[in-house]
């Protein structure tokens, strides 16, 4: 596999690229709100064109700047498929864990109640949304940016600056100082997570993809049709609506760092940037 040249590959391309995303996102959303279609739908529609973009255009991008001929692979979305659905199965497993161990703090600080309401429909929605962001979301940033920066800066520094936009891109700066420094700490500890989950599994994504989708719809889940959280759960356990700012999140999710402490110099053995 030849690395791509210096030629075809550049920093404002891997500026521009996601730019071009967002911009057919922000425009089929202005488009949308101009049709008057339902108020508060607009983001979720808009989001399909733009998850579709990047579907067809990322494989063209890896044929020309990355010199890739099996961009898929590359990207880890292509493999075997007892080891694709071990990867995606593992993912969710870590997801259930980290859910668990918040909810458990939910329990004994007396903020959680059981309710459960669950519906056919509503699991149908939970595993949609899962499946949607994380396959959307690890494809954007555990496959194209992680794969990129790992060949414009090296894997080591890729790792960090992927968690470090995926925080930025996530975080809502209009909290509080300390509860936006732990909702960006928190991404930031997730964001190294699902990058070292992605080298764990051999360079496929789909670990990544289940334990991100799998914290979205465990926590859709719980709020809809399983639980009722009390207004009053305390900041420190709760975050800003989003236990990965909470002091447990991020204990979770530095003990998952430290499972995954031997892959942090670790190349992966799948197909990865030269």
């Amino acid at each position: 596999m030849r690395c791509p040249s210096s030629a075809r590959l550049h920093w404002w391309g891997t500026v521009l690229y996601p730019a071009a995303l967002v911009a057919v996102f922000l425009g089929c959303q202005l488009l949308l709100k101009l049709a008057a279609v339902p108020r508060g739908t607009e983001a979720s529609l808009a989001a399909l064109p733009a998850v579709a973009a990047l579907v067809l255009s990322l494989p063209l991008r890896l044929r020309r700047c990355w010199e890739e001929r099996q961009p898929w692979q590359r990207l880890g979305v292509a493999g075997p498929t007892p080891a694709v659905f071990k990867a995606l199965l593992r993912g969710i497993v870590k997801a259930a864990l980290l859910l668990a161990l918040v909810i458990g703090s939910l329990i004994a600080a007396g903020s959680l109640s059981w309710a459960p309401r669950l519906t056919s429909g509503l699991l149908v929605n939970a595993a949609a949304l899962g499946l949607g962001v994380g396959f959307a979301e690890e494809l954007l940033f555990r496959g194209w940016l992680l794969g990129e920066l790992n060949l414009l800066i090296g894997k080591q520094r890729a790792l960090w600056l992927q968690a470090v936009l995926f925080s930025l891109v996530h975080t809502r700066f209009n909290l509080p100082p300390l509860q936006l420094l732990g909702l960006l700490i928190g991404l930031l500890l997730l964001g190294l997570a699902l990058g070292l989950q992605r080298r764990a599994d051999g360079g496929l994504l789909w670990g990544a993809i289940g334990l991100h989708g799998g914290l979205v719809a465990g926590w859709f889940l719980l709020h809809q049709g399983l639980a009722t959280i009390s207004p009053d759960a305390p900041a420190w356990l709760m975050g800003p609506n989003n236990p990965i700012g909470g002091w447990v999140g991020g204990l979770g999710l530095m003990l998952l760092l430290l499972v995954r402490r031997r892959w942090w110099a670790a190349p992966t053995s799948g197909p990865e940037p030269c």
